[in-house]
């Protein structure tokens, strides 16, 4: 099953009758050195980019608008097994028929890579992360100016996520059984476990829900194992750079750098410890070889970068403490931070058939990173959907715009230059005669003080060419949706046709003496 009919299949229980338009945009495997940046040596990952957008259809002859969308990064980890699903943002414009879709399409994106019998990737245990945090508009631009648009705020939407991830894991349950090992942890900065798991009671209580959940991080458990590989094969204990996983536009991602970077900064450290005062010359003469050792001994460390040393000073309790206090998480809102893993043995049929392939191997239906990001792009910068018109035109022109690229649409040409004959010319003046430099090699590009450490082995594999039998058997598909409509809010008041009781208080006087 590829990952397109597994989201028509979790829309196909929407009530109403309506017809979605799904397209999946999946990147080819590529090669990715930043997951853990701060582990040495840095193991081998692979990213994959997925976007996927949702139209809906009320009636046949209706223009389709767009309704949800959804983008997430899946990593691969080989050398332990392990997967990252990252859903970075998920956004609505508003204009769906009631119930809105985004719930079931986000269920069925973490069901799919959650579930080993459909996971497209080589991976025992997955982990899934997400970062909650209130917007209003996140992929459609201007979607918060409909009216009908209502965003979640920042305690609904953490108990949304919750709420999610809590139906994925029973359904999971379901599927695989007894086979399957998953582990829920959440974290809200700022607040206690008491007042994370009330506050979240109060909007989607936990009734009836198979799942268990842990306030805390999941970097202490030994169950599931974590995607970085441990450190001399167990002996010495992880610090903060080999748990924690960098993300694009992840506040967690943006602290380890602030930790790491700011020594030679204006940032906030802890200060040096102060020599003693030396009152004699022979003091003196013990203070100077002293400090002749200690330099040798720190030219003896000078291999071990001086940003690893920053990060292993920090461990991963003080690190989620000091989380509490960054502006990010306390700035008027209240943010949430939702890890999962998932452990289960696949069957030897499959593990045979994908151990002897390479991670890089580009599977059927996947397209080119440029041109997932070439889509993203155009969403983000070339459209809005403040009204219903201005969104029908937006998405019928991403909508052709995907089909043209897949039907080999490329960028527009640079005009052509047509020679002037007429005999006429604008005299160029004479260039003066100068004495070229010897060719001399660039200095090398510094990041940070250093040079980057670059992957210079190159991927084997090119990158796919979609086409139109990629586009209709693997990007685009649609469904019709005829089921019973929602029950309205005066049907479920009245029950059994009768009028609801309504009772009146009144105020009781006080007596006056």
């Amino acid at each position: 099953m590829t990952l397109r009919d597994a989201l028509l299949a979790g829309l196909n229980n929407l009530p109403g009758t309506r017809e979605f338009h799904l397209h999946v945009l999946v990147s080819s495997p590529r090669k990715h050195g930043n997951l853990f940046p701060f582990a040495n040596p840095r193991p081998r990952s692979y990213l994959q980019d997925i976007l996927i957008l949702l139209s809906e259809q009320t009636i046949p002859d209706s223009p389709s608008v767009f309704v949800s969308a959804i983008e997430a990064c899946v990593y691969n980890i080989p050398a332990t097994s392990c997967a990252i699903l990252y859903v970075s943002k998920v956004d609505s414009t508003g204009q769906a028929t009631a119930p809105s879709p985004t719930p079931a399409l986000v269920r069925a994106l973490l069901l799919f890579y959650a579930d080993p019998a459909t996971r497209p990737i080589s991976a025992d245990n997955l982990w899934i992360h997400v970062f909650a945090r209130a917007q209003n508009q996140y992929l459609f631009p201007n979607s918060s100016e409909y009216p009908k648009k209502h965003p979640l705020n920042d305690i609904k939407l953490c108990a949304w996520w919750k709420r999610q991830i809590s139906t994925v894991i029973g359904e999971l349950a379901t599927r695989v059984g007894d086979t399957c090992r998953t582990k829920s942890y959440y974290t809200l900065p700022g607040l206690s476990e008491f007042e994370a798991y009330h506050s979240l009671e109060r909007v989607y209580p936990s009734t009836g829900s198979r799942s268990t959940w842990t306030y805390g991080h999941p970097y202490s458990q030994d169950e599931i194992p974590l995607p970085c590989p441990c450190p001399s094969g167990g002996d010495s204990p992880r610090h903060l750079g080999q748990c924690i996983p960098s993300f694009d536009d992840d506040p967690k991602s943006r602290f380890i750098d602030e930790i790491a970077y700011t020594t030679d900064a204006d940032g906030v450290r802890s200060p040096e410890r102060k020599r003693p005062r030396a009152d004699t010359l022979k003091t003196h003469e013990e203070d100077a070889s002293s400090a002749d050792a200690s330099e040798k001994k720190e030219g003896r460390s000078k291999k071990e970068d001086q940003t690893h040393k920053e990060v292993k000073k920090v461990s991963v309790e003080e690190f989620w403490e000091r989380m509490s206090f960054r502006q990010e998480c306390i700035a008027g809102a209240v943010t949430g931070f939702f890890v999962i893993g998932v452990s289960a043995t696949r069957t030897p049929a499959s593990t045979l058939s994908t151990s002897e392939v390479s991670p890089l191997a580009p599977q059927a239906g996947q397209v080119s990173s440029q041109m997932n990001k070439r889509v993203l792009t155009s969403l983000l910068t070339a459209h809005e959907f403040p009204t219903v018109e201005k969104a029908v035109w937006s998405t019928k022109v991403i909508e052709d715009s995907i089909r043209g690229l897949c039907d080999g649409l490329k960028s527009s040409a640079l005009p052509l230059v047509v020679a002037d004959r007429s005999g006429r010319r604008t005299p160029e003046p004479d260039p003066v005669r100068t004495t070229l430099a010897p060719p001399q090699t660039p200095p090398p590009r510094l990041v940070n003080g250093k040079r980057p450490i670059i992957d210079i082995s190159p991927n084997p594999f090119p990158e796919p060419v979609a086409s139109l039998e990629t586009y209709h058997s693997y990007i685009y598909g649609t469904i019709a949706v005829k089921n019973r409509p929602p029950p309205t809010k005066e049907a479920t008041s009245a029950g059994n046709g009768t009028p609801p009781t309504i009772t009146v208080l009144t105020a009781r006087k006080k007596r006056t003496k």
